[in-house]
C-alpha cells in the first residue's frame, strides 16, 4: 500500500496582479505543506491570471511570468506542484503548465487542446502543442523538456490534462493511460454556467475511471477579468469515485480540498482490466524522472458532502444568486470603487440589480465575517465603521428613483419599499422639469410641438436618458460604480434606451433572460438563497406587470404590450439566435410550443423579433460589460458576433410571411 495525499486549489486570480496571485499561490503552497499534500495542482495561468487577452503576446508579461516562476519554486521543499504560465517556445506563446518538486522545475507540460468557441480565444495568443512532440527550452540558465511530457516523481507518475484538453473526443488521458501515468493533473480555468458543474463532474469521473488514475482537477474561482465567473468546483476522484470537492463560489483568495489514495490500488485496479494494454517502449524524453520522497500519508475515510442547495430544486436560482454576488464583489474591490449607484426605478430589472449587490455583502459577510469583508473592501472610505450586513448595504449601494410626470405612486412607492428591505441609501428625484427643458429645446429648434402622435419614441426616449447624469453624477461624487439595469431580452430587440438605462459602468444582468429574472425574484420574495433567507418586501415588485412607464399613464404601457410576452420571446431569441434558425423555422417550432399563439399575431412578432434584432446589433456592442452566465449570451465582444449593418432577414422574413398568409 502506497498512500500519497493530494490537493487541488482554488484561486481568485487577477491578470497581470503579480504580487497579488504570487499571495495566493504562496497561501495555497504553505496550506498544502501543513496538510502533509504530497501533490498538489494549482489553476491554469495561475501566475498570470487567465484572462490577460493580447497580453500574452507581450515580451515582458512572458518574461515576469517566468520571474515569478523562479520565485515560487523554491516553496515546493517537500512536495509536488504545478505552475500555470505562458512561455515562449521556438518563437510562439503556448499555454503550459510547470512540475516543480522539492525546489526543483522539472519541466513543462503544454496544452494541446487550446479553447476557441464561446467566451474563449485561446487561438488568438497561443499555440496547440503537438501530440508526441518534445523539446527543450532554456529557463534560469537550464535546458528543461517542454511539450507532451509526464513525470516520475518518486516512482510515481503524474501527467497533464490543461482544461480544454479533457473536454475534447481523443483526451490526452488515453496516452497517459497507456503510459502508466498514476496521477493526471488537469488545472483549469473552467468559467462558471448554468449546467456545466454536472458536465465538469462527469469529465473528472469519467478520466479517473477510464484512465485508472487518481485525477486532480484544480479552478479559478470569482470574477477573474471582468465577464467571466469561475466557480472554483474543485474536484479529485480515483477509479471512477469522486473523494473531493470544493464550496463553489467561495469568496476567499485561496482554498484547498485534498484526499489520501492508494497508488497501488490504482494501479492493480487498472492492471486488472483485460483491455488495458500498457505501453511498452516509450520514447525518450516522453518521461522525467526525479528522485523525490513524498510525505507520510495516513489512510483516510471519505465523506464527501455538499450544502443541500447544491442538489436542491432551486439550483439555478441559487446559481444565479452566488455567481452574480460573487462577481460584484470582485468587480467592487478590483476596480476599487467606493460603492455602487443603481437607478431603481421600482421593476423586476433594477430591483434585481439591487438585491443582488445587498447578497453579494451578505454572502461576504457569511463566508469571510465582517472583518474578513473590512480587510477585502479596505480601500473604501468608512467601511471598518460598518458593524452588521445592514450597515455595509447602506454605506455601499445607493439608490435613486428619477420621477417624471408619467411615473405612478406604484413604482415609486415600490423603489422605497426594496430599498429600505435592503438597507441602502435611497434619494427620490424628480426630473420632470429637466425632461420639459430639452423638449422646449427640441420644439424651438424644429418649430413645432412634440406630440405622443407624431413622436413617441423620442418623447419616450428623452425621459430615460434625463434620468442618466444624475445617477452617472452620484457616482462620480462618491467614486462608486453606476450599475445598469438591462436584461438579455431587452438587449435583444433593443428595447432600452442608449444612454438611459443602459448607462453604467457595468451590466450585471444583461445576461440573464425577463422571464427567468421574473421566476428568480418570485423565488427570491418567498424562499431566498440558502444561508441569507427571502426578501419579502419584493411582492410590491412581482405583483406588478412590468413597464417602461414613460408614455402617459393613460395609455397603459407594459413591456410585453410593446413588444411579445417575454416568455416566447425568449423562446423566439433561443431559436434564432442560439440555435441559428432561419425565420420560417422558428415560426414552426413557435407553432409546436405555443399552440395558445396559433396566427397572424405569431407571425407578426416573429418579424418583429427578427427585425429589431438585426436593427439594433449598435446597441449591443455599446453596453457596459457584462457577466457570461449560460450558452445563450448577445454579448457581441465574447459570444455572439452579429453584424452591426445587414440586410436584416429580409428575403426570409418575405418567405416566412408568404407561407404563413401574412403580408409583410
Amino acid at each position: 500500500m502506497r498512500l500519497v495525499k493530494v490537493a487541488a486549489a482554488t484561486l481568485n486570480q487577477t491578470p497581470l496582479d503579480w504580487e497579488g496571485n504570487t499571495r495566493n499561490i504562496l497561501t495555497a503552497l504553505e496550506a498544502a505543506r501543513a496538510s502533509g499534500v504530497g501533490i498538489l495542482c494549482l489553476p491554469e495561468l495561475c501566475i498570470s491570471g487567465y484572462g490577460c487577452e493580447d497580453m500574452f503576446l507581450s515580451p515582458s508579461v512572458l518574461a515576469t511570468s517566468l520571474e515569478v516562476l523562479s520565485e515560487l519554486v523554491p516553496h515546493t521543499h517537500g512536495l509536488v506542484a504545478s505552475f500555470g504560465l505562458p512561455i515562449l517556445h521556438n518563437k510562439a506563446v503556448f499555454n503550459a503548465c510547470a512540475l516543480a518538486a522539492d525546489g526543483q522545475l522539472l519541466g513543462f507540460a503544454a496544452k494541446r487542446a487550446l479553447a476557441g468557441d464561446g467566451i474563449h480565444y485561446e487561438p488568438r495568443w497561443f499555440k496547440p502543442w503537438p501530440r508526441g512532440k518534445r523539446g527543450v527550452t532554456r529557463v534560469g540558465g537550464a535546458d528543461l523538456p517542454i511539450g507532451d511530457v509526464h513525470f516520475d516523481c518518486g516512482g510515481i507518475k503524474i501527467g497533464f490534462e490543461i482544461c480544454e484538453d479533457a473536454w475534447i473526443a481523443q483526451r490526452p488521458g488515453a496516452e497517459l493511460s497507456l503510459d502508466a501515468v498514476d496521477v493526471i493533473l488537469n488545472p483549469s480555468a473552467s468559467h462558471f454556467a448554468f449546467g456545466k458543474k454536472e458536465v465538469r463532474r462527469r469529465l473528472v469521473l469519467e478520466g479517473s475511471r477510464a484512465f485508472g488514475v487518481t485525477y486532480v482537477y484544480a479552478n479559478l474561482v470569482g470574477n477573474e477579468a471582468g465577464r467571466a465567473i469561475y466557480d472554483g468546483d474543485a474536484l479529485i476522484a480515483s477509479g471512477g469515485r469522486l473523494l473531493a470537492s470544493s464550496a463553489r463560489f467561495s469568496f476567499a483568495n485561496a482554498s484547498m480540498v485534498s484526499a489520501t489514495v492508494d497508488v497501488d490500488l490504482t494501479r492493480s485496479r487498472h492492471g486488472w482490466l483485460s483491455s488495458f494494454h500498457p505501453q511498452v517502449d516509450a520514447e525518450p524524453g516522453e518521461c522525467v524522472g526525479v528522485a523525490h520522497d513524498f510525505p507520510a500519508a495516513r489512510v483516510e475515510v471519505t465523506r464527501l458532502t455538499e450544502p443541500a442547495w447544491e442538489s436542491g430544486p432551486a439550483l439555478k436560482e441559487e446559481e444565479f444568486a452566488r455567481a452574480v454576488s460573487l462577481a460584484l464583489f470582485d468587480y467592487l474591490r478590483k476596480s476599487r470603487s467606493q460603492g455602487f449607484v443603481v437607478s431603481l426605478s421600482g421593476g423586476a430589472d433594477s430591483s434585481a440589480v439591487a438585491c443582488l449587490v445587498a447578497m453579494a455583502l451578505g454572502f461576504a459577510a457569511e463566508q469571510l465575517g465582517l472583518d474578513g469583508v473590512h480587510q477585502k473592501l479596505g480601500h473604501v472610505t468608512g467601511v471598518t465603521e460598518c458593524h452588521d450586513v445592514p450597515g455595509l448595504v447602506r454605506r455601499l449601494l445607493t439608490t435613486a428613483y428619477q420621477a417624471t410626470r408619467n411615473s405612478g405612486p406604484v413604482t415609486r412607492a415600490a423603489a422605497r419599499t426594496v430599498a429600505e428591505a435592503l438597507g441602502a441609501k435611497h434619494v427620490e428625484l424628480d426630473v420632470d422639469a429637466l425632461v420639459e427643458g430639452y423638449q422646449r429645446l427640441a420644439e424651438g429648434a424644429l418649430g413645432r410641438a412634440l406630440t405622443w402622435e407624431r413622436d413617441d419614441i423620442a418623447l419616450q426616449n428623452i425621459q430615460a436618458r434625463v434620468r442618466s447624469p444624475s445617477v452617472w453624477l452620484l457616482a462620480n461624487v462618491t467614486g462608486a460604480l453606476l450599475l445598469a439595469t438591462s436584461n438579455r431580452s431587452e438587449a435583444a430587440v433593443g428595447y432600452a434606451t442608449m444612454d438611459g438605462d443602459t448607462s453604467g459602468g457595468l451590466s450585471p444582468i444583461a445576461g440573464i433572460d425577463k422571464a427567468y429574472l421574473r421566476q428568480w425574484l418570485r423565488w427570491l420574495e418567498a424562499a431566498g438563497p440558502d444561508g441569507l433567507g427571502p426578501i419579502p418586501a419584493l411582492s410590491v415588485v412581482n405583483q406588478q406587470q412590468p413597464t417602461a412607464e414613460l408614455r402617459p399613464a393613460a395609455q397603459h404601457q407594459t413591456d410585453e404590450g410593446d413588444l411579445m410576452p417575454y416568455v416566447l420571446l425568449d423562446a423566439i431569441e433561443r431559436a434564432a439566435i442560439r440555435d441559428k434558425r432561419s425565420p420560417l423555422e422558428v415560426w414552426e417550432l413557435m407553432r409546436a410550443e405555443f399552440p395558445a399563439y396559433e396566427g397572424p399575431l405569431l407571425v407578426t412578432w416573429i418579424l418583429r423579433f427578427f427585425r429589431l434584432f438585426s436593427r439594433n446589433q449598435w446597441k449591443r456592442e455599446r453596453y457596459a460589460p457584462s457577466f457570461h452566465l449560460d450558452d445563450e449570451s448577445l454579448d457581441p465582444k465574447t459570444w455572439c458576433r452579429f453584424p452591426i449593418l445587414s440586410g436584416g432577414f429580409e428575403r426570409e422574413l418575405t418567405q416566412l410571411a408568404a407561407k404563413a398568409g401574412k403580408g409583410p
